[in-house]
C-alpha cells in the first residue's frame, strides 16, 4: 500500500481513496473465489465397473465382496428396483438408485470388523460416508418388504 501511494503521490494525498479501491476490489475477489471452483465433490463410479466391467472384478472377487453372484444382484435389483424408498434419490441417480444401494447394503453385510466402517464402505462405493446409512435404510426397508421371496433359511440337507 506504501508503494503505491509513493508512486501516485509523495504527500499520500488520495491515500484515502486508494484505501478504498483496494478495499473493494478486495471484496470483489473474495466474492468471486468460489465461482472458480468446481462441484464440492464428485463421486467415482467404481461401483458401475465393480457391477458391469468384467475387467475391474471377476466372479470370485465381486462374489468374496458382496457375498452374492453378480447375476443375483440383478435378479434382487430387479425386484426391488421400482420400490418408493428409491423415488426420493432416483431424480439424481437416475434408474441406477436401487442398485447402488443393494450392493452398499450387501457389503456392509458380508464385512465386519474394521471393513464396516461407513467411511470405508463410502470410499469403496463412491458415496459419502453420511450416505451409507440412508442407503442401508432404504435398502433393507425395499428388500424386506419381499423378505417371503427373498430371504431364506437353510434346511437341514444343508
Amino acid at each position: 500500500m506504501a508503494h503505491i501511494c509513493f508512486c501516485l503521490d509523495d504527500e499520500d494525498s488520495f491515500e484515502d481513496e486508494i484505501d478504498e479501491c483496494m478495499v473493494e476490489e478486495l471484496a470483489v475477489f473474495k466474492s468471486s473465489r468460489y465461482i472458480f471452483l468446481g462441484s464440492y465433490r464428485q463421486w467415482n463410479g467404481n461401483w458401475e465397473c465393480m457391477l458391469y466391467d468384467g475387467k475391474y472384478l471377476t466372479d470370485d472377487e465381486f462374489l468374496s465382496l458382496f457375498c452374492m453372484d453378480q447375476s443375483f444382484v440383478m435378479q434382487l435389483n430387479s425386484l426391488v428396483e421400482c420400490d418408493q424408498e428409491f423415488r426420493s434419490v432416483s431424480r439424481k441417480l437416475g434408474k441406477s438408485a436401487s442398485m447402488l444401494h443393494i450392493m452398499v447394503l450387501l457389503k456392509f453385510l458380508g464385512s465386519y470388523g474394521n471393513e464396516a466402517e461407513l467411511q470405508k464402505l463410502g470410499l469403496m462405493m463412491g458415496i459419502s460416508k453420511g450416505a451409507v446409512n440412508n442407503y442401508m435404510r432404504r435398502a433393507c426397508n425395499a428388500i424386506l418388504k419381499h423378505r417371503e421371496q427373498v430371504i431364506k433359511w437353510p434346511r437341514i440337507e444343508e
